[in-house]
């Protein structure tokens, strides 16, 4: 959880006079018209739209990439999935995993993956959502 997040949290907490979240913030922290949380969703979408899709599903929140090819490097590709757990907006309801091929002698040959840049995506994700959140409170 953020810091951020944390303090919000904690805020709200002390006010007392029961439990109930604001309306603003229970409906920005769930979503019920997809299965999973939106924000996460639409910044998952933002994040990965550099790349062709094979699989959109926001009911099991699945978003698969087909093979992108960077035309500055084309002699290496990657594939994403990027899996949303939960309804709330979490760091731990967002999973991305990254398969990258590099081309050898005319094959594609399965290459490792750096876990930062797996990291650094999950964190643009996270970040984009919140903003997507903050934006969505305060209009």
């Amino acid at each position: 959880m953020s810091a951020t997040l944390l303090g919000a949290c904690a805020a709200l907490s002390a006010c007392g006079g029961g439990s109930a979240l604001p309306r603003a913030d229970a409906a920005a922290s769930q979503v019920t018209t997809i299965g999973v949380n939106s924000y996460l969703w639409r910044a998952s979408l933002e994040a990965v739209s550099f790349a062709p899709l094979l699989q959109a599903d926001s009911a099991g929140g699945v978003i698969v990439t087909d093979w992108y090819a960077n035309p500055q490097n084309p002699g290496e590709r990657v594939k994403l999935t990027v899996s949303i757990l939960d309804q709330d907006l979490r760091a731990d309801a967002l999973r991305v995993a990254a398969s990258r091929q590099v081309n050898q002698g005319g094959n594609w040959v399965d290459a490792p993956v750096q876990a930062a840049t797996v990291q650094k995506l999950e964190d643009i994700i996270l970040t984009k959502a919140r903003e997507l959140r903050r934006q969505a409170i305060a209009g």
